[in-house]
């Protein structure tokens, strides 16, 4: 696996998955599932599984052939950010779901908190070690955060959210744990919704965070947006929860800017973390240029130096069409060269 370059590329997580795989229209009218859609499928169950490997197969190409440095599985295999991990859990129950309020404030079915939340065996190891089979580039896995999941959850076991978010953490470190061990280079935690509850995010959210890094070695992310542009259309001027993540132990924070027009000022506020900077926006099918790109990852510059960014999109390209997503992941390549060349000749 050779170094990466400065200023390296990377998607959020997800990337866009074939028609011929998933309904992508029904995707696109609903809310992320919080509990199994399997109807979403549009391969025989006897076949999913290796439908869902070529897909993925074919995920990890088109970030190869667009230039992308940090490669991910596209999480083709999942049909929420979330419901992937969150339904394998031991003490939910998701056959008979409960009712949570989603970020936008309708009510959602999510996994209803029976028992004791416990990860039976490992949930994505066999995902990481078929990315790593497939290509030689710096490979990133992501699980949802132990935050987002109590939140996505209808607690009827758990004294109160804080001990329901602590016990997915445990199931979150456990898995981290072992994805490093499967061949993982970096591990990204997804939290949006510490920036969707961020009262709740401040009580215990942060110490869900940790609790779910603790003791872990290898490279680790968290990414916070505003939802899927896709979904949520309005953007707020700022985040309500960014600054407190300089006091978790991820090595990275991803965060989106471009949708937004954020004002970068906030990223002096995260200390010596590496920023995942969200420069592409996902509201918008048309392709932006490397030129546009670029601009926008310069915005950056004055409050984090180039050595401490990576390239990504505002947030996972998985409600985007497939024509749109390669020519973004080769618009944010095509920035990185030319930013790369910009740092080359001024030093």
């Amino acid at each position: 696996m050779a170094p990466l370059p400065p200023l390296p590329t990377s998607l959020v997580g997800s990337y866009a998955q074939p028609e011929w795989l998933i309904d992508r229209s029904r995707l696109a009218g609903r809310f992320p599932p919080r509990v199994r859609a399997r109807e979403l499928w549009r391969v025989a169950p006897e076949l999913l599984a290796q439908a869902q490997d070529d897909a993925t197969l074919l995920a990890i190409r088109a970030q190869e052939e667009a230039g992308l440095d940090i490669v991910t599985d596209g999480e083709i295999r999942r049909e929420s950010y979330s419901n992937h991990f969150a339904t394998a859990l031991e003490g939910v129950d998701v056959d008979n779901p409960g009712t949570a309020l989603d970020r936008s404030g309708h009510p959602n079915p999510v996994p209803r908190i029976t028992g004791p939340i416990r990860r039976p065996r490992p949930v994505e190891v066999a995902d990481v070690r078929f990315l790593r089979a497939h290509t030689d580039r710096t490979i990133k896995m992501t699980v949802p955060g132990p935050f987002t999941m109590s939140q996505q959850a209808q607690n009827e076991h758990y004294p109160d959210a804080e001990a329901a978010a602590m016990a997915y953490a445990e199931a979150v470190n456990a898995e981290i744990t072992d994805l490093f061990a499967a061949g993982a280079d970096v591990v990204q935690i997804d939290e949006p919704y510490m920036q969707a509850r961020p009262d709740a995010a401040r009580a215990y959210g942060l110490r869900a965070l940790n609790a779910a890094l603790a003791g872990v070695t290898g490279t680790t992310a968290v990414h916070i947006c505003f939802g899927y542009a896709a979904i949520i259309h309005e953007r707020p001027a700022g985040y309500s929860f960014l600054p407190e993540l300089a006091g978790c132990s991820a090595r990275q924070v991803s965060i989106e800017t471009a949708q937004s027009g954020l004002d970068l000022g906030v990223l002096a506020d995260l200390a010596d973390k590496t920023v995942i900077l969200g420069v592409i926006d996902l509201s918008d099918h048309a392709v932006e240029s490397p030129e546009t790109v670029a601009g926008r990852v310069r915005r950056a510059f004055g409050f984090v130096p180039p050595e401490r960014i990576v390239i990504a999109p505002d947030c996972g390209m998985k409600y985007l069409p497939r024509e749109s997503a390669e020519g973004k992941m080769r618009a944010m390549a095509g920035a990185a060269e030319l930013l790369r060349k910009e740092l080359a000749a001024s030093s």
